[in-house]
């Protein structure tokens, strides 16, 4: 059953194949504009989540309950604010 989806007569074997030929016959230059793309997404998701946000909940707070009672407080106005 598994070995079906792989030879491409599966919808999920068909998909991986139509991205696995169109990267192959790819030129060299398309590959070098994939290696810029992946490696900029790198950088977004790794590098900048790294050091621009930090685990505030989990630094600030010891226990789940403490954590989720934080952001309830955050997300519910209270009715101070409106007066």
């Amino acid at each position: 059953m598994c070995s079906e989806n792989v030879s491409g007569r599966g919808p999920i074997g068909k998909i991986f194949r139509f991205y696995y030929d169109g990267f192959k016959n790819m030129s060299s230059w398309g590959r070098k504009v994939w290696l810029i793309i992946l490696i900029k997404l790198f950088i977004i998701f790794a590098v900048l989540r790294l050091f621009f946000f930090p685990d505030f909940l989990r630094k600030n707070f010891k226990s789940e309950k403490e954590r989720s009672e934080y952001v309830l407080e955050q997300l519910t106005p209270s009715h101070k604010s409106y007066d």
